[in-house]
């Protein structure tokens, strides 16, 4: 029988025993299956969202339509796959497919497929004495959480902030699922300071109720400086990812440049934001703005905001609002006292020595193919660049060589690509060029059709 079929009746069984057992609940869906069984409320009246201390869920019973399975499976002639099976329907009326002998669909599956099991949390559930490995809590412990899930953050919005002028005010952050990131922590080349900093913090995620027990509180706000391309933006998100946290990004100079006269109340919305969404990251880039803005003649407006932000960030707590707030800063010089005292943690992200540079180095070039390739000349060669100067160096050595009609590439192509670098005046220093250019270090793309801020390359 084929892979389409295992994988359709997989999801029938699936929702079949999630109907049955209400004590399931949205976490022990896959992530595939729940987005398909996401309500849509875009089309529903106010009268009819739920109120703003109600999470949106998943309604039973789920109904297993063709256009779900075809959905949540990929398959996609999904009634095609197991028509000829002889404990399956189908509803001509409703369009859903159902198991008319669920027994001998159960029998069939576990002869078939029985590892599956024990990454379904369902399934895990339903035969944990019958499969060994199953575990229905292990299973769960290792389903990605729905409030990663692009579906549960959307619709969470679309009911906190409905009307027009609450909608206007997310056009100030961007908001990622942990889903969106295509950055793990294993991809990014860090300092022994740099990890030690992030395995404190997610001790103290794991350990929220302890410390709260305790009376720490004031943990979880952290602070990143160093040079634009070291891998301040990717490292925050990066560190969502693992979490499995929603993470949410805002530069505070777009906060203050926009809507002038609501600048403070576009503060306390970002945060709203935050805790609605919580747990999760909220990322405040450009955080020197902060302190640009209270040693200037800037307008009242704007002090007011800057005033009202330094109050929302004493006010947020990781142990009691589920919120890690991460500031980052090209210019640490520029912060005052006021700012600095704000963070419990700071954490250094310098240009990267030359052993981190051949560290980087052998990560980005791993998908390709290259003779005699000497990371560490290549690294001798490139004192003072970042992760990024880096990947733009391996960039332009690609490209030469596809010129050339090449996809195998030399030493030389790279110490070409350094020597040119290092010639172009536009850039050379920088330092000095505004804004965080993460870009990561790890998987291999270095097409350049990432954006600036690292979320699809790779930086250090």
């Amino acid at each position: 029988m084929s892979d389409a079929a295992i994988d359709v009746v997989e999801f029938l069984l699936t929702a079949s025993r999630y109907n049955d057992n209400r004590e399931l609940d949205e976490n022990d869906l896959l992530p595939r299956y729940r987005q398909v069984f996401w309500p849509d409320r875009t089309d529903q009246s106010d009268s009819d969202r739920p109120g703003r201390d109600e999470i949106p869920g998943i309604e039973r019973p789920v109904r297993p339509t063709i256009e779900n399975a075809r959905r949540a499976t990929g398959v996609e002639n999904p009634w095609s796959a197991i028509s000829e099976l002889m404990f399956t329907d189908r509803d001509e009326f409703s369009g859903s497919l159902e198991l008319a002998q669920p027994d001998m669909a159960e029998e069939w599956f576990l002869s078939r497929a029985e590892d599956r099991i024990i990454h379904n949390p369902v399934l895990a559930d339903a035969f944990e004495e019958e499969v060994e490995g199953a575990d229905y809590e292990a299973a769960r412990n290792a389903n990605r959480p729905i409030q990663a899930d692009r579906a549960w953050i959307d619709g969470l919005l679309a009911e906190y902030f409905a009307d027009e002028e609450e909608e206007e005010m997310l056009d100030l952050v961007d908001i990622r699922a942990p889903e969106e990131i295509e950055t793990t922590l294993d991809d990014l080349v860090l300092t022994h300071d740099q990890e030690a900093e992030i395995h404190k913090i997610v001790k103290a995620i794991e350990h929220r109720e302890y410390l709260a027990h305790i009376g720490l509180r004031e943990i979880g706000k952290l602070l990143f400086v160093g040079p634009p391309g070291t891998g301040k933006t990717s490292t925050a998100r990066a560190l969502a990812y693992d979490l499995d946290l929603p993470f949410v990004e805002v530069k505070l100079s777009m906060i203050t440049s926009q809507y002038l006269g609501e600048t403070a109340k576009n503060v306390e919305k970002v945060f709203e934001v935050a805790k609605r969404l919580s747990p999760c990251i909220l990322f405040m880039d450009e955080f020197d703005f902060v302190a640009k803005t209270r040693a200037s003649d800037e307008h009242a407006a704007i002090k007011r905001a800057v005033n009202t932000l330094l109050k929302s960030i004493d006010d947020i707590s990781l142990i009691q609002d589920d919120v890690l707030l991460i500031g980052a800063t090209n210019h640490p010089d520029q912060l005052d006292a006021a700012a600095w005292r704000r963070f419990d943690e700071i954490v250094n992200f310098p240009k990267p020595d030359e052993q981190m540079r051949a560290d980087i180095l052998k990560l980005v070039t791993r998908p390709m193919e290259i003779v005699d390739f000497d990371p560490q000349e290549l690294a001798r060669e490139t004192e003072g660049l970042t992760g990024s100067d880096l990947r733009m160096v391996l960039r332009e050595a690609v490209l030469d060589a596809l010129t050339e009609e090449r996809t195998e590439l030399t030493q030389q192509d790279f110490l070409d690509a350094v020597k040119d670098f290092e010639e172009r005046d536009h850039l050379k220093d920088m330092d000095m060029i505004e804004g965080d250019h993460d870009a990561l270090v790890a998987g291999g793309d270095i097409s350049g059709s990432a954006s600036a801020d690292g979320g699809h390359s790779h930086d250090h």
